[in-house]
């Protein structure tokens, strides 16, 4: 049997967002059903590089369809400045649960930043106003374009305020979607009073303080993915309807890490997963509800979802590398 190579334009091209969203869905629904094995994510750390690596191996029954692979993942912020290469790489090993024929070695960098920007949609379309049309983000790295891209696809936003730091991040991001939005820099604050944010940066000082967020918005804390990140004011999350992807890793290296384990913000603070929302066992947003924010850290089962949608799609249209990896034939 052939294992499919696929590089990253191999991804963009079949992580089509109208299936990748319902298949990350899919995914928390059969988490929270106990249809999905997915051990803790492991971490290496590199101080001395200023990185680490994680692995995230996963198994999951959609009832259509199961999946299973591992993806070998890092974070290095030194990376654009000092390599020319983005910040997090990926490999994704994707295999055959009934045999554990490796199926597809594919980019996992792609996959990451189309599967986080799918996770993103999922919680938007739970917890976002209906007719939010309005959508701030920080950090215009790369994950801010999938970020766009997915909610994009279920809410109707037409104006998008774009915060970084770097100018000419801004500018390329607003070159980049100038063609389907009214989309321009702006400021934190700007961003903050959208009806939808989403946070995609690395700090570990919150830049996004209580006073600047609307009184309806709701808010994607995608950015904090390690111990001592944290780009949300604890008095927001207080605030908010707080949902969150996974409890042992929110706590540990999520948005929550932080103000969780100095006993700032409890459990009792916490509404709910993600995936008993999708299930329908607790409520997403309701008319009574002001902030919303969905903490996600990124689970491995999102990124074998992502991955069946691609090697199905990929194996279709005849893309990427077929290859004898076993030496079986």
């Amino acid at each position: 049997m052939q294992t499919l190579l696929l590089n990253s334009d191999d991804v963009a091209e079949n992580a089509r967002l109208s299936e990748l969203i319902p298949a990350i869905e899919d995914a928390f629904a059969a988490y929270e059903r106990g249809d999905a094995q997915m051990p803790p994510k492991s971490y290496i750390d590199l101080p001395q590089y200023n990185g680490d690596f994680r692995s995230m191996p996963a198994y999951l029954d959609a009832g259509e369809w199961d999946a299973a692979g591992i993806k070998w993942v890092n974070v290095h912020p030194d990376n654009p400045a000092d390599h020319d290469l983005p910040t997090v790489l990926g490999t994704m090993i994707y295999s055959d649960p009934e045999t554990a024929v490796p199926l597809a070695i594919m980019d996992g960098t792609e996959l990451t930043m189309q599967r986080t920007g799918a996770a993103a949609a999922v919680a938007t379309d739970h917890l976002a106003v209906a007719e939010a049309s309005s959508m701030g983000i920080v950090g215009a790295g790369a994950q801010a374009y999938t970020q766009l891209a997915a909610i994009a696809e279920i809410r109707p936003i037409r104006k998008v305020i774009i915060s970084d730091l770097d100018d000419e991040r801004v500018e390329r991001f607003v070159s980049h979607f100038s063609d389907r939005f009214d989309v321009s820099g702006g400021s934190i604050q700007e961003a903050a009073s959208c009806d939808v944010l989403s946070t995609v940066t690395p700090v570990e000082d919150p830049i996004v303080p209580r006073e600047a967020v609307g009184e309806h918005t709701h808010v994607n804390a995608m950015g904090a993915d390690a111990e001592g990140k944290h780009e949300i004011a604890d008095e927001v999350l207080l605030d908010a309807k707080l949902v969150i992807d996974d409890h042992a890793q929110t706590t540990h290296s999520g948005e929550i890490n932080v103000p969780y384990n100095e006993g700032v913000l409890t459990d009792g603070d916490i509404h709910a997963a993600i995936g008993e929302i999708v299930v329908g066992n607790r409520e997403g947003r309701t008319p009574e509800d002001g902030i919303t924010v969905f903490d996600s850290t990124g689970l491995a089962i999102q990124d074998v979802a992502a991955a069946h949608v691609v090697y199905e799609h990929a194996a279709e249209n005849d893309n990427g590398y077929p290859f004898d990896l076993l030496g079986l034939n």
